[in-house]
């Protein structure tokens, strides 16, 4: 129907970090267009890193929490968009004219691992958020294209 919104759900492992991100800048890019949700093959709760960084962009994601994809059974969506290899790989089946891609990124906690302060550590958030956010701004045609089950570098 015309002028309906494409549902979307975002799908990482956590449901901590990179699928909020995708969600909340969906919501606040594209939410003409979009409607964003988030889910996690395996919760563990927000990230607040990733509370902090997307904050400094005007973006609120404090009031989030992580939901466990089971809770958006029977939910109908355009896309589930995994985001990570474990979500891609677990990803449960979606009935209907869903369709499920994958766009990897870069697991911003995990590479904090090593930083050596924590302006190092928040550097890979950014970076990540950034990469999430260009991915957004160019949906739909960037999740309508045949390539894009590729890793960011």
């Amino acid at each position: 129907m015309p002028g309906a919104k494409m549902r979307i759900l975002f799908l990482c492992t956590g449901n901590s970090c990179r699928s909020q991100m995708a969600e909340a800048l969906a919501r606040s890019i594209k939410g003409d267009a979009i409607e964003a949700y988030s889910a996690g093959t395996e919760p563990k709760g927000i990230d607040p890193r990733a509370v902090t960084v997307m904050k400094e962009i005007g973006i609120d994601m404090s009031g989030h929490r992580s939901k466990h994809v089971d809770e958006f059974a029977g939910m109908e969506f355009d896309f589930v968009i995994t985001l990570c290899g474990g979500a891609a790989e677990t990803c449960p089946f979606f009935p209907g004219k869903t369709k499920v891609v994958h766009r990897g990124f870069d697991d911003p906690p995990e590479l904090a691992k090593a930083a050596a302060s924590e302006e190092e550590a928040l550097f890979h958030y950014r970076r990540v958020r950034d990469e999430i956010r260009s991915f957004i701004e160019q949906m739909p045609r960037s999740i309508q294209r045949d390539d894009i089950s590729f890793k960011v570098e």
